[in-house]
């Protein structure tokens, strides 16, 4: 029984290795933008929730919690982006690159204890209703609007490559989208002079926030259950591994998110003939990386099934 790994580099030892990883997609580092978008958006949190309190106005609130989990996920995102880049130890043989997934758990739950927070004085307000000022709530919105814009901007470019810079665009793109609804709730305010009016638009802001969290957990909660990510089909997978030459069988096929951002692969291979050779590994590794995504593959060739039945 032998064993093939795919990485970018080929090595022998007794058994034959062909290792293939790409490495030709550097990230890009998006630190710069990361901290452009914390001081940004820090500085409008206490700005807008301090005007939402003055203004008695629980839409400015609302957006502001939303705004701060958004702050407290830019932290985590660029954090966990910074520990994915630390190379593997002796304990950590994958290094850090996991952290990317405990971020978007954890970003979960704090957005889960925001929206608790934002809709039990929501509650209150609307038994207990005060006509906010609808100019304050425009011209603070607005702001908004150009805050979160702009700072959706600054991720737009890395949004197709990287799950964490998509999250953090889509943060910023919703965010924008709702303080232009926190916009038309004080144009219909200043115009109506109705105070339901503005729990309504904070009841509409959770609902958006709360439908984003959900997305959020169940795919956080199935990357840290080590479930095959959504954009590959582990059928598909299989079936392609069977097609190749020379294997008479698939077993074992394991698919797993190592990170938002990469995804590894092992299997075990019955090829009757043996051993394909380390260059046809690796152009089955580039295979997968090119229509499944898979950049770190692990094969294990086996001459017959039944050499493994017993507790593969």
């Amino acid at each position: 029984m032998r064993s093939g790994h795919s990485h970018g580099h080929s090595h022998n030892h007794g058994h034959s290795h062909g290792h293939g990883h790409d490495h030709s997609h550097a990230p890009k580092d998006f630190g710069p933008a990361f901290i452009i978008a914390i001081i940004l958006n820090s500085a409008f949190v206490v700005i807008e929730a301090t005007y939402g309190f003055l203004s008695g106005s629980m839409a400015l609130v609302a957006d502001a919690g939303h705004n701060l989990s958004d702050v407290l996920a830019l932290l985590l995102a660029w954090g966990a982006s910074v520990a994915a880049k630390k190379p593997a130890s002796a304990r950590y043989t994958y290094g850090f690159k996991s952290s990317t997934i405990l971020a978007a758990l954890a970003n979960a739950m704090l957005l889960a204890v925001a929206i608790g927070a934002i809709a039990f004085e929501t509650v209150h307000r609307m038994f207990d209703p005060v006509e906010p000022q609808g100019m304050t709530m425009i011209v603070v919105a607005s702001i908004g609007i150009v805050i979160n814009a702009g700072t959706a901007m600054l991720f737009m470019h890395g949004r197709h490559n990287d799950l964490n810079i998509r999250g953090a665009f889509l943060h910023m793109a919703a965010d924008a989208l709702v303080s232009l609804g926190v916009v038309i709730a004080g144009i219909a305010i200043l115009y109506t002079s109705q105070a339901w009016i503005d729990p309504l638009a904070s009841l509409m802001i959770l609902a958006v926030i709360t439908w984003g969290t959900w997305g959020l957990a169940r795919d956080s909660l199935r990357m840290g259950l080590l479930g095959v990510p959504d954009h590959i089909d582990e059928a598909a997978v299989a079936e392609h591994l069977a097609k190749c030459p020379g294997v008479a069988a698939v077993h074992d096929l394991h698919i797993w998110p190592m990170s938002t951002t990469e995804t590894a692969l092992t299997a075990h291979l019955v090829m009757p003939a043996g051993h394909p050779g380390d260059e046809a590994l690796k152009q089955l590794s580039d295979e997968l990386s090119e229509a499944f995504g898979i950049r770190h593959t692990t094969f294990q060739v086996e001459m017959q099934r039944d050499a493994c039945e017993a507790g593969c």
